[in-house]
C-alpha cells in the first residue's frame, strides 16, 4: 500500500508519466470538440438553386454566414438580362455546409470581341462554318462573276471590306462577296448580284 501511495507522489516518475498521458487525453478531447463545432459537423443543408437569379441582388440579400459568392466567369448571352446567374458550383440540391464558397457564371451585357478570320479563297460553306464558330452572323452574299465558283472573294463588315485579324464584336454581321460562274448569271445583269441567305 505504501508503494501505491508513493507512486502518486510528485517525486515519482510514474506520476509524471500518468499526468502527461492525462493532459494529452484532455487536450485531444477538447480539440475534437472544438473542431467538431468549428466545422459544423453534421449541419449540412441542401444547396439552394441560384440559377436565373440576379447576381447583385443575391449578394445584397445573402449573409457571409450563409454562403460566400464568388463570380468566376462572365458569359455573353443575349437571351437573358445582364447579371443573370447561368451556372453555379456546387449545383442546386447538393449537400453543403453553410458559409462555404459558391462559384457562379454570370451573363454579361457586353459581347466579347473576336478576331475576324481570313475567309477569302475558302468555299462559302466553309466560311459559314468559320463565322458560326466565332459567333458571327452571315448577313448575306453578293454574287460576283469569277472563275472561282462559290469561293469567297471579299468579306464585308457594315458595308466595308474588313481585313482578317480585325477585332469585332461577337454577334456582328458579315456579308460575303462570292464568286459565281458568269454563264449562270442572268444576261444584262450588273456585275454584283446581292442575295440574302435564309
Amino acid at each position: 500500500m505504501g508503494k501505491f501511495k508513493e507512486f502518486f507522489t510528485p517525486r515519482h516518475l510514474g506520476f509524471h508519466l500518468l499526468l502527461a498521458i492525462g493532459i494529452t487525453f484532455v487536450l485531444m478531447l477538447v480539440t475534437m470538440i472544438l473542431l467538431r463545432s468549428y466545422t459544423r459537423h453534421g449541419r449540412e443543408v441542401d444547396m439552394p438553386d441560384f440559377v436565373g437569379q440576379n447576381c447583385n441582388a443575391l449578394i445584397d440579400t445573402l449573409l457571409p454566414s450563409d454562403y460566400i459568392i464568388v463570380v468566376t466567369d462572365e458569359v455573353y448571352d443575349k437571351t437573358v438580362a445582364a447579371g443573370t446567374i447561368l451556372k453555379q458550383n456546387p449545383e442546386a440540391g447538393e449537400k453543403v455546409k453553410k458559409g462555404r464558397k459558391v462559384y457562379l457564371t454570370v451573363a454579361t451585357s457586353e459581347p466579347p470581341k473576336v478576331i475576324m478570320p481570313e475567309l477569302r479563297d475558302v468555299s462559302l460553306r466553309q466560311a459559314e462554318i468559320m463565322l458560326g464558330a466565332l459567333g458571327l452572323e452571315l448577313e448575306g452574299t453578293i454574287l460576283k462573276p469569277s472563275p472561282y465558283e462559290n469561293a469567297v472573294l471579299e468579306q464585308l463588315h457594315k458595308g466595308r471590306v474588313i481585313a482578317a485579324g480585325t477585332e469585332i464584336r461577337m454577334g456582328d454581321k458579315i456579308t460575303l462577296v462570292v464568286g459565281r460562274d458568269i454563264s449562270e448569271l442572268p444576261m444584262g445583269d450588273s456585275l454584283n448580284v446581292e442575295t440574302q441567305l435564309p
